[in-house]
Parts: structure tokens; sequence; C-alpha cells
């Protein structure tokens, strides 16, 4: 019995121990992910709410630098360079920092995204981008902070941040046309010498058709600018593979040259030894 009790107090000592009450944070966290035209923007941040204070020139001084937000920072992410106030911001992610006033904001976009608020010692060479935005007023109280985006069009958008009566916006662009005519441009200049290259080994290692696997090498040889000794170890694999002993030794040769002079020891002694079997010197076993 003294054993039984001994184990219920136990086991009752180590789920009051492990227990935890969960209530919801007083600032909830919100992730939205937007498409503008090739690019993906994702923004992190944390929401609080009013509960009947003044924000602008209360909560959040005027004229002071605000983490814009609550909790950790609020984080930006582009996934290719994007144009914010004029300056090229390059893709990855950013910190949004800013300095309301009574007139209009300043919005900093600062490339040290892993401070916990605002950062301890300002670092100009951070920011990536600085613009000043207008305020438009709201007819009525936002509760809750909310970013968003708005007017979304192929090659821009704006980030909007809302509060109380407070609306503020940054337009930011983004290359589009630039990226889309390079894909187009690559698309109809064809397939480029990977891309070719790329097929013919799968078709070689798949054991697919043998004779498209050597048009491809073929291409990929004759497209390419510099010779690679890579691309004619494959094409002697796929030219002996398809029965064209001929053209595997010939192809054996140029890429046993290139990688000699390379100085590559593994493809020296590959194509050494493929030479050997092709030519009839050894069997292929050995």
């Amino acid at each position: 019995m003294k054993k039984l009790f001994l184990l219920a107090l136990v086991l009752a000592f180590t789920i009051n121990t492990n227990a935890q009450v969960k209530t919801p944070a007083p600032s909830t966290s919100q992730k939205i992910t937007q498409t503008v035209g090739l690019t993906d923007v994702t923004l992190e941040y944390s929401r609080p709410s009013m509960r009947e204070r003044i924000i602008f020139g209360g909560l959040v001084p005027y004229d002071k630098l605000w983490r814009t937000g609550a909790n950790a920072n609020t984080k930006i992410t582009f996934s290719e360079d994007v144009t914010i106030g004029g300056s090229e911001v390059k893709a990855g992610t950013y910190a949004i920092f800013t300095k309301p006033s009574a007139q209009s904001w300043e919005i900093y976009f600062y490339s040290d995204s892993s401070n916990w608020g605002t950062p301890q010692e300002w670092d100009e060479s951070k920011v990536a981008a600085k613009v000043k935005a207008s305020i438009y007023p709201m007819p009525m109280n936002i509760e809750t902070l909310t970013m968003s985006f708005d007017d979304v069009a192929n090659d821009s958008v704006n980030l909007g941040i809302l509060w109380e009566k407070t609306y503020v916006a940054v337009n930011i662009n983004f290359n589009t046309d630039k990226m889309v005519s390079k894909s187009i441009e690559k698309v109809m200049a064809g397939p480029s010498a990977n891309d070719y290259y790329a097929a013919a080994v799968y078709y070689l290692e798949a054991d697919k058709d043998i004779e498209k696997s050597k048009t491809w090498i073929d291409k990929a040889i004759d497209t390419r600018k510099e010779p690679a000794f890579w691309y004619y170890r494959q094409q002697s694999l796929i030219y002996a593979k398809s029965g064209d002993k001929k053209g595997a030794i010939k192809a054996a040769k140029t890429s046993l040259e290139l990688a000699t002079e390379a100085g590559n020891a593994d493809y020296v002694a590959l194509n050494t030894k493929s030479l050997q079997v092709w030519e009839g010197k050894v069997t292929a076993d050995k």
C-alpha cells in the first residue's frame, strides 16, 4: 500500500511540474505571402491591439524609432531583387522599422533582421532602403495592427500599415518585365547546352532511346562555347551503348586530352580504362 501511495505521489508531482496553462498571446502573429509578377514577398509580424489606448503620440511616441509591431522584428522577405524608394534592394530578408510623426512616417528596410525590437546600436550601412510616407486618415479605428499588400500589379505593390486611424503605404517595384523578357529570350533561343546534356545523360542512365540520347549529346557539344571533358565522356558512353565503337573511341580520346589539360585525374583514369576496353587491349571486367 505504501508503494502504491508513493507511486501516485510521484505521478502527481510529475504531472504538476510538466503541466502548462496555455493562453492566447497578447499580440498574435501573422505570416502572409504575396506573389507580385514573378517574385514572392513574405511578411511576418506580431499584431498588438489598441485596447482603448492612444497609439500614435501615446503608446508609439512620435519621432522615435519603432519596431513596427510587437515581439520579434517585423520581417519582409523578397525572393528576387526589388526597388524601394529608388534604392535597389537585393533578394533576402529585412527588418521593417518606422519612425512615425504627426505629419508623415519614415520607413526603413534594415538588412539585419535578427534583433528583438529596435537595434541597440543603429547602423546606417544596414539601411537597404528608406522611404518617407504620407499619412492617410481613416474614418474609423483599426483596432489591431494590420499590414497588407495593396494595389497589386505585375510590377508593383503597396505595403500598407494600418492602426488606430492611420494608414501609410510604401510602394515596392519589381523587375517583372526584365525577368519575363529574359525568360522569353531563353525559351525562344531553344534549349541550352546544359539542357541537351542533362536530357542525353538521363536517357543514357534510364536506358531510354539511345538514338535520341546521341542526338542530344551531339547538340550539347555543338552548342557549348567551351569544350568540356565531362561532355565528351558522356558522349563516349552514349556512343558505346549505341554500338558505335569508333565514335566512342574518338569521344573518349577528346575527353582524355581535355581532362589531362585540366589536371582531372579521375576522368583521365576513366577514359584510359574505357579506351583500353574499346580498343581491345583489355577485357571489360579488368
